[in-house]
């Protein structure tokens, strides 16, 4: 078994959500949890079969996010994994319905952070065993930075 770090591209403004599913009907149901959730939001999504055809199957409603999709896709190469960028949306806004589509198995992340993806191949192909999102901890928030997240959250409109 060899293991890689595949670093995905998310572009400026995007989230990126990435899961596992099981079955090719994961395409269209993702699309229609974000066209329901959040209309007017971008996305673009890819979805890797591992049978089968073994396509990347690709839905979505903006061109660049579905393209972007794609290719880190192709450069995770592992079967059944969904790759899911949006902008005008947050995953916060989405992530329980994607949780509740019957064939989706796990969510490994949803982030706007620096991620690399660890890919473990053997002869029989390639799958995620897990991320790394974003930076080390660098510390231990104080009263300060307890009032700074706290007022960032009320901005947001997440906490009254």
């Amino acid at each position: 078994m060899e293991l890689k770090a595949v670093k995905m591209n998310i572009p400026e403004g995007a989230n990126l959500v990435l899961g596992q599913s099981h079955f090719i009907k994961t395409a269209e149901d993702i699309f229609e949890v974000m066209a329901g959730h959040v209309p007017g939001a971008k996305f673009g999504l890819a979805f890797s079969e591992a049978s089968g055809d073994c396509l990347v199957r690709l839905e979505g409603n903006d061109a660049e996010l579905i393209e972007t999709a794609k290719q880190n896709s192709l450069d995770l190469a592992c079967g059944h994994a969904f790759v899911l960028l949006m902008k005008g949306a947050f995953p916060v806004n989405v992530l329980n319905a994607i949780k509740e589509i019957q064939e989706v198995c796990a969510i490994f992340c949803a982030t706007a952070n620096p991620l690399e993806v660890i890919v473990a191949e053997t002869d029989l192909g390639r799958g995620i065993m897990g991320v790394i999102d974003g930076s080390s901890p660098k510390g231990v928030e104080d009263a300060e930075k307890v009032e700074e997240r706290r007022a960032l959250l009320r901005r947001f409109g997440y906490k009254l």
